[in-house]
């Protein structure tokens, strides 16, 4: 549930503190009052796009955040590594320059992740929900979503992508004869070349570093035998004085047993000194310098750097490469044996996806005759009584009779009064009728979801008088079973809250102000007053909304 959402800095908004409580939730205000504004600082902490536009001006960030409570979501905290103590913070910040930055509990987070969270708490229904209702191509989802048979869309999905797996491998290997000599032709012409090449991983570097030995050689020796000759090659070399000093040293300690010690030392010194000489020594020994082998060393590393450029790749990727035409010229050589094996597998994977197909369809239709009689049943308690909700479900046109969502095209069509044909819903229904079949499958789909917060905006829209009335019963219905927030015109939605936020603007100083107040019972009559007859609250129009909201409280109590 949706605790609190605390808003500094967005649009005309300087600073809010909403504080949200189960049941019906509605906000009314003045076209342009503000209202928008609430919807984009949710939008903002579930994690879509923003823009430096959100920000007030004269500020330099904006920021947005929403305290929930849930219980649904402790698998994906813990999956992203993520603690709460029962209250989940979703903060968004936006910087006057549009970037913005995340934070879940604190923790900094992608606008991925915000979108993951905040998708297991809260749901938005706005306009964009009736566009893609009246997108056909997305009806399957809308049944998919609703029907029980995940498991067997899953099977289904895995059937057809392995179908499609050895599809693609017989497509790749039915080429014509031109083709596959082609081919053939250039596999031989690159697995001879690698073969010959003789290739070992690490050899370049290994090479690399020989040349750059031998390319510094004659100063290398020169350096070396200067300092061979200082340890050990001269008469009066480093080993021959310390080999002198470790005698006179050792005769006095004779007569001084406090020598001993350092008799042992210059000893010890004397024997590192010969190590250090024979490492040089034996440098020495492979630093003969050798004209040819430069030579030999540059003719190869220009010709693994050919292959290199030419095929792409080091050593060691170059012997998986040809490794790789090894084997694809093989497959070629028996590729009429090999493709006849495969089309066999093909059609017994296609028969697979048939029957899965098959059982795909039947859940469908199981799942859209029971979608048909509780959407129908929404609708006529929303003033639609006349209304035929049909989920059509054909085959798919198409050479294999399935694609990769299965066998079926999805259309939702309605007829909104009796004894007219069923049609698209983008050609039948109207702006208001669009609404309430939105409201309809919300409420429907709500029964399956574990999202606990609904946010409706813009559910009124072509909706007045008795149908007004049904839509805001059903709203009060629905927050039964979930928290609803509503931005709403209509008096008839307005009077069900449980709790009424009014949102007004004001100017001050030459800039435009924002607040949100929660209103009491004598608030809510003057907003329902003024939502029936504007600026002109009368007597009689305050009588009306106390009766409104006596009746409204009735049917509450009821559910």
């Amino acid at each position: 549930m949706l605790q609190d959402l605390h808003i500094e800095n967005i649009a005309v908004i300087e600073k809010a503190d909403i504080t949200f409580t189960g049941g019906l939730n509605v906000l009314t205000g003045e076209t342009g009052a503000g209202k928008s504004i609430i919807i984009d600082a949710l939008f903002a902490v579930m994690g879509a796009r923003t823009s430096r536009e959100l920000v007030r001006t004269g500020a330099d960030k904006a920021l947005a955040t929403a305290v929930f409570t849930s219980s649904k979501t402790e698998a994906w905290l813990s999956e992203n590594e993520i603690s709460s103590d029962g209250e989940l913070i979703l903060q968004r910040r936006i910087s006057e320059d549009g970037k913005s930055s995340c934070r879940i509990c604190g923790l900094p987070v992608t606008a991925a992740q915000m979108r993951e969270l905040s998708g297991l708490l809260i749901d938005i229904h706005g306009q964009n929900d009736g566009l893609r209702l009246m997108d056909e191509t997305r009806h399957r989802e809308y049944l998919d979503a609703f029907g029980e048979y995940k498991e067997i869309l899953e099977e289904y999905k895995t059937a057809y992508r392995q179908y499609e797996e050895l599809n693609k491998e017989i497509r790749t290997l039915s080429m014509n004869e031109e083709e596959r000599a082609r081919l053939s032709e250039s596999l031989k012409i690159m697995t001879e070349e690698l073969e010959s090449a003789n290739l070992r991983e690490g050899e370049e570097a290994e090479l690399s570093a020989r040349r750059e030995l031998l390319h510094s050689s004659e100063k290398l020796t020169e350096s070396l035998n200067t300092a061979y000759d200082a340890l050990y090659g001269a008469d009066e070399s480093a080993v021959s004085l310390a080999d002198r000093a470790a005698a006179e040293t050792a005769r006095a300690a004779r007569y001084c047993a406090e020598l001993s010690e350092a008799e042992k030392t210059i000893t010890d010194a004397s024997l590192m000194l010969r190590d250090a000489a024979e490492t040089i020594r034996d440098l020495l020994d492979t630093l003969d310098f050798s004209p040819e082998e430069y030579d030999r060393i540059e003719t190869r590393l220009a010709y693994l750097r050919r292959l290199s450029k030419k095929y792409g790749g080091d050593e060691a990727e170059l012997i998986q490469k040809l490794e790789k035409a090894r084997q694809r010229l093989e497959e070629l050589e028996y590729s009429d044996d090999i493709l006849c094996k495969m089309t066999v597998r093909l059609n017994e994977q296609k028969r697979e996806v048939q029957e899965k197909a098959k059982k795909l369809t039947n859940a469908r239709r199981k799942a859209a005759s029971e979608l048909e009689s509780k959407i129908e049943a929404e609708l006529a308690g929303l003033s639609m009584p006349f209304v035929s909700f049909l989920v059509d479900i054909t085959p798919v046109q198409s050479e294999d009779g399935f694609n990769s969502a299965g066998g079926d095209e999805i259309k939702f069509l309605i007829s909104a009064n009796k004894g007219e044909k069923p049609g698209p819903i983008s050609k039948i229904a109207s702006g208001g009728e669009l609404s309430r079949i939105m409201l309809a499958m919300k409420n429907v789909f709500s029964e399956k979801d574990e999202i606990e917060t609904l946010v409706f905006d813009e559910i009124d829209t072509g909706v007045s008088g008795i149908a007004a009335q049904r839509v805001g019963e059903k709203l009060a219905e629905l927050s039964r079973k979930k928290q609803v927030l509503c931005v709403t015109h209509l008096p008839q939605i307005a009077a069900m809250a449980d709790t009424h936020f009014r949102i007004e603007k004001s100017e001050r100083d030459g800039r435009t102000y924002t607040s949100v107040t929660v209103l009491d019972r004598e608030g809510r009559k003057r907003e329902l007053a003024r939502l029936h007859g504007g600026d002109n609250i009368t007597q009689n129009t305050l009588i009306s909304a106390e009766e409104q909201l006596e009746a409204a409280e009735k049917f509450k109590r009821n559910l």
